[in-house]
């Protein structure tokens, strides 16, 4: 077997593990999208309702109240951290897809970027700039657009066979 350092040419055990990695990762991934949507209904009034609060409307299904500071430092602070090690990981696994390298910079970097807009977004919008809703819910679906794709395109070349 001649290893060229990409993903398809990695011994079984090798893709075998990464292929688990990637399964449980996006199984993680997507749990934490349907929790977004069950508490802000994925769109720009519920992102905001749910950081801010709802108690000004009596009419509110479910009453939702400002977060605090420990909440937002610890959910700002809990998810750059955990979401910058998955993409880097991700990353490094997309590093050794057969790809161009202009898709590969893309699906490595814009993640990371996609974090740091999302989640400073909500700090942002907490701290009184609505508008950053947008910016949140833009970046959130490039951020999931991209982790989807990266996935795909792992799986992919994980199952392609290396022919000689």
């Amino acid at each position: 077997m001649q290893l060229n350092g990409l993903i398809y040419t990695l011994p079984k055990e090798l893709k075998l593990l990464i292929g688990a990695f990637i399964i449980v990762l996006s199984i993680g991934f997507y749990t934490g999208l349907l929790f977004v949507e069950k508490t802000s209904s994925a769109n720009p009034h519920g992102i905001e309702e749910q950081y801010l609060g709802n108690e000004q409307d009596e009419n509110a299904e479910v009453m939702r109240f400002k977060k605090s500071d420990n909440e937002m430092l610890t959910l700002v602070h809990n998810h750059i951290l955990s979401m910058s090690v998955i993409f880097f990981l991700l990353g490094l696994l997309v590093s050794i897809t057969q790809l161009p390298k202009k898709v590969k910079l893309f699906l490595m970097v814009e993640p990371l970027l996609s974090v740091f807009l999302t989640f400073g977004g909500l700090y942002l919008l907490w701290k009184g700039f609505l508008w950053m809703k947008y910016i949140v819910m833009f970046s959130g679906l490039l951020m999931t657009v991209s982790f989807t794709l990266s996935v795909i395109i792992i799986l992919k070349q994980l199952l392609k066979e290396q022919y000689i």
